[in-house]
């Protein structure tokens, strides 16, 4: 008989091991989850660790308020079919406490607002640990984190004093005020959530997959449309087939033109993609070091 895992399931084996590490040297952990595809299958992950006790630690989503509502409504059934407890962090809230202040112009995007919210709501519940779905193939400031990512007393990274881990061994160790930002997926593709989804049979939100929407094309990304954004002069909406590859903030969250109408069209378009899948989100072509600048201020 072959015991030999595939590879899917060596990744699987390696999240699980992580989730049950992050509940075993912590006490107060938190699974952050956006109802995107990467924070479904680490959900889906916790369940199978802890399996068939509840997921020991709650969910929480840094809602925007700038939500496709496709998201929303997938959230709350997704939470409710897993069992889970979830946490609503609000940027708004944020912004009504003087806390964050909304950006100008015709495409304010509230992605940077959420480390606010964010850090604020790790303060508020005493969470020590934070679980997220970040993958290193996502982005190139991602790719330079640890499976345990330190934070400081103010939830600021230092890609620069990240700590050694050596045959999965892992220190957790902080000082009172301080956090650590946990990644099971790390050494996942965007290829294997999807084929793993896939095998899992996992229910998806519809955004993910090739339909007729609004959009407006801008500085080369396709925006649906929305009442958080503002058309510039010259500009308007088209009907199209799209998709979306990631699912955040509406106002910067771009689609692509697809016809993949299926999970194994998705396989397909992204083992054939030269273009990651964040090359379609308008906030990180602000600058070459966007995505680290946010993460050192307490961005996921």
């Amino acid at each position: 008989m072959d015991y030999r895992l595939s590879h899917i399931r060596q990744l699987e084996s390696e999240a699980i091991y992580l989730m049950r590490e992050t509940a075993a040297q912590f006490a107060r952990p938190v699974l952050l989850f956006s109802g995107g595809k990467d924070s479904i299958t680490l959900a889906w992950v916790a369940r199978k660790a802890f399996w068939p006790a509840p997921i020991p630690f709650p969910f929480m989503h840094v809602d925007t308020g700038h939500n496709f509502p496709e998201t929303l409504a997938y959230r709350d059934k997704f939470i409710e079919k897993m069992g889970a407890r979830l946490i609503v962090a609000s940027v708004q809230e944020s912004i009504d406490k003087g806390l964050a202040v909304e950006e100008k112009g015709p495409n304010p995007s509230r992605n940077a607002l959420q480390s606010v919210t964010l850090m604020d709501a790790i303060e508020t519940h005493k969470f020590d640990a934070a679980l997220g779905g970040g993958r290193r193939d996502e982005e190139k400031a991602r790719a330079k984190e640890r499976f345990f990512s330190h934070r400081d007393d103010f939830g600021q990274w230092d890609p620069k004093n990240q700590r050694p881990e050596l045959w999965d061994l892992f220190n957790g160790f902080k000082h009172p005020g301080e956090h650590f930002r946990v990644f099971p997926l790390s050494n996942w593709t965007e290829l294997d959530v999807w084929m793993y989804l896939k095998e899992e049979r996992v229910p998806l939100p519809g955004l993910y997959f090739s339909h007729r929407r609004k959009v407006v094309e801008r500085d080369g990304v396709l925006l649906a449309e929305s009442p958080f954004i503002t058309l510039m002069e010259g500009e308007t909406y088209a009907e199209e087939t799209v998709r979306f590859r990631t699912i955040g903030d509406a106002t910067c969250t771009g689609a692509f033109r697809s016809e993949a109408a299926h999970i194994e069209d998705i396989i397909a378009e992204v083992a054939a993609s030269r273009v990651t899948e964040r090359g379609g989100r308008a906030d990180d072509k602000r600058s070459d070091s966007a995505m680290e600048d946010r993460k050192k201020q307490g961005y996921f």
